[in-house]
């Protein structure tokens, strides 16, 4: 490649960095841009590099330095996580340890096979589970919210049953309560352990971007813009819950949020990350068919007292775009109970 085409490379991804920085999470139009495959903010700028190197000459070693700037300035936004390949998980996970799944079941065997969708979570064998999407899709963006509690209690009947906001929390453990939320798209659950302390679970699902619609219709962008806004209301309501909640906590869902993403470093003030117990240096939780695996949409958090032995992502065997959180997690410490928490009666 000639120096000057390096060059002209390097400037435009530079340019598109400075606009990625300045107004990711700023102003919802960037919420297009941000969905790129995160690891390009690697790829991209260090190829760059070497294509300077290669090419050589003053031009050259500036579209080269140029490459080094942008990737030591975009590092933070590719997802690519080092410290995952030194992840430092326990050996064992103490007796008290809790299992626990969260999982995106794209729209609650809506197209797929519901035995084959219930033998599936069956298997799991989590002692807890929190479940997204349970709903049926109308592909127009709305959905209808569902009932299978029936089956629900047939094929958990140890299993104790807490449903709202197409958000479903089941728990071998005792609910304690179910704590109304800011948020609207949470589910709050306390769960009692054996030693009589609580964990609160969030159950989280953060609206989507945008609707698989034309790009060329005014509606595909005033459905982006009408979605900030609602994902910046449940992002500042769920930070609210959390910072109220008085007890250890896990959240945990789907956030529809690449570490590429502005709404990235709202996530990160939730809670502590999990994800470098996954040990894969780039972490990905959507689309997981082969050749399609760019993204990372499900987060796990934790609040000081809850402490997590492992995580990982499982496959979902075709029954989601979306791979299953598998984690064990026991309690540290506790703190005092909330002063402001809203309850709502739990539904065992």
């Amino acid at each position: 490649m000639p120096a000057q085409v390096a060059l002209c490379a390097a400037l435009v991804w530079s340019a598109f960095l400075v606009a990625h920085l300045l107004l990711n999470g700023r102003w919802w139009v960037w919420l297009l841009p941000s969905l790129i495959p995160p690891p390009l903010f690697v790829a991209v700028p260090a190829l760059l590099a070497l294509l300077g190197l290669l090419a050589g000459g003053r031009t050259g070693l500036t579209a080269a330095a140029l490459g080094a700037a942008a990737l030591a300035a975009g590092a933070r936004q590719s997802g690519i996580t080092p410290k995952a390949l030194h992840r430092g998980r326990t050996a064992t996970s103490p007796a008290d340890a809790v299992r626990l799944v969260s999982w995106n079941t794209q729209h609650w065997c809506q197209n797929t096979d519901p035995d084959r969708f219930y033998t599936f979570l069956r298997e799991l064998d989590a002692d807890v589970y929190l479940l997204q999407e349970y709903s049926h899709d109308h592909f127009d963006g709305t959905y209808e919210l569902i009932d299978d509690e029936p089956r629900l209690r047939a094929a958990f009947p140890e299993h104790q049953i807490a449903t709202a906001r197409g958000l479903v929390t089941l728990s071998r453990l005792p609910i304690a309560d179910v704590v109304e939320t800011a948020a609207r798209r949470t589910l709050r659950v306390d769960l009692q352990l054996p030693d009589h302390r609580v964990l609160s679970t969030f159950n989280v699902h953060i609206p989507v971007q945008l609707r698989l619609i034309s790009p060329l219709r005014a509606e595909f962008y005033r459905q982006v813009r009408q979605r900030a806004a609602d994902r910046k209301k449940e992002y500042e309501g769920l930070a609210a819950d959390v910072a109220d909640c008085r007890t250890p906590a896990l959240i945990a869902g789907d956030f529809n949020t690449s570490p590429a993403i502005g709404d990235a470093h709202r996530i990160a003030r939730l809670g502590k990350d999990a994800v470098r117990l996954t040990g894969r240096l780039y972490p990905t939780s959507w689309q997981p068919r082969p050749g399609m695996r760019w993204w990372r949409l499900d987060w796990l958090l934790t609040t000081p007292g809850a402490h997590v032995h492992s995580y990982r992502f499982r496959d979902p065997h075709g029954l989601s775009d979306h791979s299953v959180q598998e984690v064990t997690v026991s309690l540290r410490t506790t703190r005092p109970a909330g002063r402001h928490a809203r309850h709502l009666p739990p539904r065992h």
